[in-house]
């Protein structure tokens, strides 16, 4: 437990890198400005110093700090939000009890460790989350922006795309954070895009992404025999000679379809 004014020590095991540019965490704050009217939800919060500027936004804000040490700086420091800060396991929360079931705006300077899980969680919620903003990664970053054709094309862009659209906003730099990380982070926004349905089994839709991408720099045909067999007529398709960083969310929909009725 710490004691009056002093500082949360970020934890490596958390995946912890505390950003110190007031400046940034303005920018970060800001974000959420697309997605008005909505509460908030703040995940790995730290030492608050994006809580300070969600605050000003004026609508609900709700934080989930997992750091038992951070848990009470956070209700020291902030004490108009004390009653809104959440010791939880965001990964393991249900989200529905957050806002009584309503919408919210995810947002966070999020946990290294865990960011794609994040992003794994969200789609699991998506009717709940209509828009998701914060700090990642650059490498997670891209991978979430990427277009087919690109090396950085992968399984999360795929299942992220399906359902959001996805804006990389800025790059920051290492030097901004305490502890600096190895990498360059970067700041995204994901906005629900107009899909209401896959249009398509879900379930095999994200078992065919996943099965073809343990296999990106070869053709399709080698992922799929995993999914059809060696000899299923359907390998004979054009598509099949393609590598999986070649297709796009639009062409996976289809041939969902296609495996679902062969």
């Amino acid at each position: 437990m710490n004691r009056n004014n002093e500082a949360v020590r970020p934890k490596k095991f958390l995946g912890q890198h505390f950003l110190t540019d007031l400046s940034i965490a303005q920018r970060i704050a800001d974000t959420v400005d697309a997605c008005p009217g909505l509460p908030v939800l703040e995940v790995g919060p730290g030492m608050g110093v994006l809580t300070q500027f969600l605050m000003k936004k004026e609508r609900p804000l709700k934080v989930v700090e997992i750091d038992r040490e951070s848990v009470p700086y956070l209700k020291e420091h902030f004490p108009a939000l004390a009653d809104s800060v959440v010791e939880a396991d965001f990964l393991a929360m249900d989200l529905t009890a957050l806002f009584d079931g309503m919408p919210f705006v995810l947002t966070g300077n999020y946990p290294y460790n865990i960011s794609s899980q994040i992003f794994f969680k969200m789609l699991e919620n998506k009717a709940l989350i209509p828009c998701c903003t914060g700090m990642i990664q650059k490498e997670v970053a891209e991978r979430l922006a990427a277009a087919p054709g690109s090396k950085t094309y992968g399984v999360l862009s795929v299942l992220v795309q399906a359902w959001y659209d996805v804006e990389y906003l800025f790059t920051v730099d290492e030097h901004v954070f305490n502890p600096p990380p190895k990498v360059k982070s970067a700041v995204v926004r994901l906005t629900r895009n107009q899909r209401t349905s896959l249009g398509c089994d879900a379930q095999l839709f994200r078992r065919i992404v996943k099965t073809v991408f343990t296999m990106r720099r070869k053709m399709m045909r080698n992922g799929m025999k995993q999914i059809l067999g060696s000899d299923h007529p359907l390998l004979s398709d054009p598509i099949f000679t393609r590598r999986p960083e070649q297709v796009s969310v639009e062409e996976f929909i289809e041939l969902t379809n296609r495996v679902s009725q062969s």
